[in-house]
C-alpha cells in the first residue's frame, strides 16, 4: 500500500517544531502533524506570512494545537533567541523539522558572514538543533528530521573554499552544495547520537519534484514561458504537489522502523514524485570524514559546539 498521512500513526501529546512553515513542504508538513493532533510551533521568519499560513492550517484542521514563534535561520542571533524563547515555553521537543530553506539565491551574504545558502540551509540548521539538543535529548523517541533535495546529487562542497573566492560562484551549485551539507549533517549528527547510546533518531527525507515557492521569481520572458508552458506539464506528469512532497518528511518524523541516517523520497521515476521510500544519496553526501570536518567547521563558525 501507498503511505499516505491517513496511514500516519496518532501524534497526540507530541511537540513538532516545523521550520519555515509559512508555505510550501513547511506548512503542509505542520497540517497534517497538527492534524494528527501535534501541538505544532511554526517557525517561520516573516510574521505576516505566518499569520497567514496560521489561518490556513486552522482552516484546514479547526481543533489545531498550533503557535507562531519568529525565526530567521540566515542570523545566528535570531537562531539563540528562537532556541532561549522556546526552552522558555517548553521542556520536551518531540520533532524537529529541519525544513526551511533557500534556491537560487545571487551571491550574498547572511549577516554572520556565510554564502546565503549555506548560511540559511545549513548553519542555520546545524545551530538551531545545538541551541535545542537539551529539550530534544530529554524528550524519549524524539526525531530530528532535516529535509534534503534531489539537487544534492550536483553538490561538489569545497570546505576550504566556503566564501567561493577559487570555486565560480552559481546559484543551484550553492544551493546543491547546501543541500550535500544537509546531508553531511545528518550522517555525523546520527553517528554522535548513536555513539551516546541516545534513542534520538536523526534521518533525512527529500520531497522529489515538488510544486512550491522556494524558487525567486522574476518578470524575465523566461519565467512566463516557463509559467505557461512549462509548469502545466511538470505538474501533470513530472513533481509532486507540496502536500505529496511533504510524505517522505512526515514519515521519517512518525513511522516506527526509521533508523538512524536513513533516507527516504518519492518511489517514482528518478524520485521525482510518488510516496516514501528508501532513497540513494550520492557518496559525497554521506562521506562519514567529510561528515566529521564539516561538523568541526560549523562548530568552529556558529560557535555552536554539541555531542562532544
Amino acid at each position: 500500500m501507498k503511505w499516505t498521512v491517513e496511514r500516519m500513526p496518532p501524534q497526540s501529546g507530541r511537540i513538532a517544531v516545523v521550520t519555515g512553515a509559512n508555505s510550501g513542504l513547511g506548512l503542509q508538513t505542520a497540517i497534517a502533524l497538527a492534524g494528527a493532533g501535534a501541538k505544532v510551533v511554526m517557525a517561520c521568519r516573516s510574521p505576516a506570512r505566518a499569520a497567514a499560513a496560521l489561518d490556513t492550517l486552522r482552516e484546514r484542521v479547526p481543533q489545531a494545537d498550533a503557535e507562531l514563534m519568529t525565526l530567521d535561520l540566515s542570523s545566528l542571533a535570531s537562531v539563540q533567541a528562537f532556541a532561549d524563547a522556546y526552552r522558555q515555553r517548553h521542556a520536551r521537543l518531540d520533532l524537529l523539522i529541519n525544513n526551511a530553506g533557500i534556491l537560487g539565491a545571487p551571491f550574498g551574504r547572511t549577516v554572520d558572514g556565510f554564502e546565503n545558502h549555506l548560511g540559511t540551509n545549513h548553519f542555520g540548521h546545524f545551530a538551531l538543533t545545538g541551541r535545542l539538543i537539551d529539550c530534544i535529548l530529554a524528550t524519549p523517541g524524539a526525531r530530528i528530521v532535516t529535509v534534503g533535495s534531489l539537487g544534492h546529487w550536483r553538490g561538489k562542497l569545497d570546505l576550504d573554499d566556503l566564501d567561493y573566492q577559487r570555486t565560480p560562484y552559481v546559484p543551484f551549485a550553492g544551493y546543491a552544495n547546501s543541500k550535500q551539507a544537509n546531508l553531511l549533517f545528518v550522517t555525523e549528527l546520527a553517528r554522535r547520537l548513536a555513539a551516546k547510546g541516545s534513542d534520538v533518531i536523526a534521518a533525512a527525507a527529500h520531497p522529489g519534484g515538488a510544486d512550491t515557492t522556494i524558487k525567486p521569481r522574476t518578470d524575465s520572458f523566461k519565467q512566463r514561458f516557463e509559467d505557461a508552458v512549462i509548469a502545466p506539464i511538470a505538474r501533470r506528469y513530472l513533481i509532486n504537489t507540496a502536500a505529496q512532497g511533504a510524505l517522505p518528511t512526515l514519515y521519517v518524523a512518525t513511522m516506527p522502523g526509521v533508523q538512524h541516517n536513513d533516507y527516504y523520497g518519492p518511489d517514482g521515476f528518478a524520485g521525482l514524485r510518488g510516496y516514501p521510500a528508501k532513497a540513494r544519496r550520492r557518496g559525497n553526501a554521506c562521506d562519514p570524514a567529510l561528515a566529521r570536518r564539516l561538523w568541526a567547521l560549523s562548530e568552529t563558525l556558529t560557535g555552536v559546539a554539541y555531542l562532544d
